[in-house]
């Protein structure tokens, strides 16, 4: 099983943003990820705009010809509507809270089971692939199986943490969350931190895996080893 390279292009439009412009220009370079090898395009908006904006999501949906995930938070109806709107590959809902840098937790899948099952059966009323942002706790996937969700993404800052130092204590849990989604028959994701260190291992460990979305750190390594080649072994890392 092939698990698929989904890069985040947040960070390519935060240095667009920063001079005003449009250099970097953010759709000729997810037009490039994706000519580069990559199976997928992820991007996630927020209300201010401070990285991706809403136009940008409009324009690469039209464009792209390979998956496109939109990350975000569903609290916001704007972007429910934007989502709505383009009718990307998949959503994936994500708890953030008003200027919150970056993602820092999944979701209390039991207790927002209600909510959570009444926005998943929006979008997949849409033919929309859904997946939830979960942290690696059995009950967590448990819940969000139980909301009718097709993926769960798993969020995996704390096994970056820990992998230089002990990296089987690292991955233990992530496996223990996986499997349980496997045995629950819900898709696998999963994102946050991920580089060419830590990756092939936890790929190793969770075969099965369908899908990484990798951004920050894919970037940064674009800087010093080209774009093009830096997509290529983030694919190698994936088998």
């Amino acid at each position: 099983m092939t698990t698929k390279l989904s890069v985040n292009i947040n960070k390519i439009a935060t240095l667009r943003n920063s001079r005003g412009g449009n250099n970097p220009n953010v759709l000729k370079t997810a037009l490039d990820i994706e000519r580069f090898g990559a199976d997928g395009i992820t991007v996630h908006p927020r209300p201010d705009e401070r990285h991706i904006r809403y136009s940008d999501v409009r324009e690469i949906k039209k464009n792209i010809s390979v998956e496109f995930n939109i990350e975000g938070n569903c609290r916001e109806q704007k972007f429910v509507d934007l989502v709505l709107e383009t009718g990307p590959t998949q959503v994936t809902l994500v708890p953030d809270e008003p200027g919150q840098i970056t993602s820092n937790h999944g979701w209390n899948t039991i207790k927002h089971k209600d909510y959570l099952t009444e926005m998943i059966s929006v979008f997949k009323m849409a033919d929309i692939r859904v997946s939830i942002f979960v942290d690696p706790i059995p009950e967590m996937v448990e819940g969000a199986a139980a909301t009718g969700t097709d993926r769960v993404e798993l969020y995996t800052e704390a096994y970056a943490k820990l992998y230089p130092s002990d990296r089987e204590k690292a991955v233990s849990a992530y496996v223990t969350a996986a499997v349980r989604a496997r045995e629950l028959q819900i898709g696998l994701n999963a994102g946050h931190d991920l580089d060419l260190d830590n990756l092939a291992y936890f790929r190793k460990n969770i075969p099965w895996l369908d899908e990484v979305s990798i951004g920050h750190a894919l970037i940064c390594d674009a800087l010093y080893l080209g774009l093009e080649n830096t997509v290529q072994l983030y694919k190698r890392q994936l088998g």
